[in-house]
């Protein structure tokens, strides 16, 4: 079961977010209720739908492999410091990461979203988590921070929305 939530609330999810859902929808193996794959199973799961909305999608764990989102740039424009993605939509700014068990045990999620905000011209982030882990719910546990996030407005995000 696919469930998600797009904030800030007082917006809409862009047509490419709903893709994006739609790639995880009618991926097989990733409902972590009866199944306890990784990250990078999951990745793959939904890669297909993913690379059909205009995504490039990481392929391994090799350098050239991953997609790296520029951060920096040094001399004569080179990028000096850049951020591994999951997925990058360049032209729409929407980075993607699969998380599984270290997304709220290790608060990869919040690793997620800082980077995110620090990678140029990205504009949205999707964080995708399990929804059961270890007894618990990430899903429910990540959203509730985000919900507190907005709801305090003390921290401003350059993001348009995740």
């Amino acid at each position: 079961m696919v469930t998600w939530i797009y904030f800030p609330k007082s917006s809409q999810a862009p047509d490419l977010a709903l893709e994006v859902v739609k790639a995880f929808k009618c991926a097989p193996g990733i409902d972590s209720a009866a199944q306890t794959n990784d990250s990078n199973f999951a990745l793959k799961a939904v890669a297909p739908g993913l690379r059909s909305a205009g995504f490039v999608v990481e392929s391994g764990k090799k350098v050239e492999q991953k997609i790296r989102v520029p951060v920096l740039f040094g001399r004569d424009g080179k990028t000096e410091k850049s951020f591994d993605a999951d997925a990058y939509h360049e032209q729409a700014g929407f980075v993607i990461e699969v998380e599984a068990g270290r997304a709220v045990v290790n608060n990869q999620f919040l690793k997620d979203l800082f980077e995110a905000c620090m990678m140029h011209n990205v504009n949205y982030l999707a964080i995708a988590v399990r929804n059961s882990y270890l007894g618990g719910n990430d899903f429910e546990k990540v959203t509730r921070f985000f919900e507190t996030l907005y709801a305090s407005s003390r921290l401003q995000l350059p993001l348009k929305g995740f």
